[in-house]
């Protein structure tokens, strides 16, 4: 079976996410904010992008509420 990797951006809020797009194209997915729910959807071979901050750190204290 073959992955398609995929582009997550994580805490974008405004422009920041316009200037993202620009230089990394549109995402397969938006997380508010770094939480387990986010973690649980990355692939290894996928690639994230932090409005702030990296994948090592402490998750959010509640989960974002993510619209499906």
């Amino acid at each position: 079976m073959t992955v398609k990797p995929a582009l997550h951006f994580v805490g974008f809020r405004g422009d920041e996410f316009l200037s993202a797009v620009r230089i990394w194209g549109m995402p397969d997915f938006i997380h508010p904010g770094w939480d387990r729910w986010a973690q649980q959807e990355i692939h290894p071979t996928d690639t994230v992008i932090f409005a702030s901050g990296t994948e090592t750190d402490p998750f959010a204290r509640f989960n974002y509420p993510h619209r499906s």
